[in-house]
């Protein structure tokens, strides 16, 4: 009888604004028994109905700049004028506590989380990432317009992000074209099971399309 123990599994997925990761990530969390969501940290004040803890960690400018100083997040940035990161000692707990972690973030912040993995022997055993795009620039431009949130200079701006982002896509374990979101969602629940039952962990692995 083999007993193999399951590795737990870090999935980062990652896209352009408007790729579909945000949709992916909900559907994922809401199919997947044992995937959950890391809390992360802003200093933005919360909003009505907003629970400290369950919503995002809420921090003071303060607090936030001394958890940067001591190497506790796996990624930060400014939005809007306010710091959010990603705790890196609650994805150390979920995984040591064996719960596979679904985090969604942007190729620099992806880049930030494969950095620090690479000297951590827990994060860089667990860490898969995907890079979710539309199969197109035009496709990416018309979802944007679908959308309807922003002005067109806005989606100028997005767009040209967006093809500084996608060069990246090389960088990530593998490479999901978009198409619908019950294909994306099937696609990406294939990723999961598949790295759940590697041997060895991914890294050094190559690079896969779906």
């Amino acid at each position: 009888m083999i007993n193999q123990p399951q590795r737990p599994i870090l999935l980062l997925i990652s896209a352009p604004s408007g790729g579909g990761k945000t949709t992916v990530c909900q559907r994922m969390l809401a199919s997947t028994p044992g995937l959950k969501r890391v809390v992360t940290c802003t200093t933005r004040v919360p909003r009505p109905g907003e629970r400290n803890g369950v919503d995002y960690w809420f921090l003071d400018a303060r607090e936030f700049e001394e958890r940067i100083a001591a190497g506790d997040f796996l990624e930060h940035a400014v939005v809007y004028g306010h710091l959010y990161g990603t705790p890196r000692s609650e994805v150390q707990r979920l995984l040591q506590g064996g719960s596979d972690v679904l985090i969604a973030l942007d190729v620099q912040g992806a880049n930030s989380v494969r950095t620090i993995a690479r000297k951590d022997p827990l994060l860089s055993s667990a860490l898969v990432t995907v890079f979710l795009t539309p199969p197109s620039i035009e496709e990416l431009a018309a979802r944007l317009q679908r959308r309807g949130q922003d002005a067109p200079d806005v989606v100028a701006r997005r767009l040209e992000a967006a093809r500084r982002e996608i060069e990246h896509w090389q960088e990530f374990d593998y490479l999901l074209l978009s198409s619908t979101i019950e294909e994306d969602l099937r696609r990406m629940q294939a990723i999961y099971l598949a790295e759940k039952m590697r041997v060895c962990p991914s890294a050094g692995a190559g690079h896969r399309s779906m």
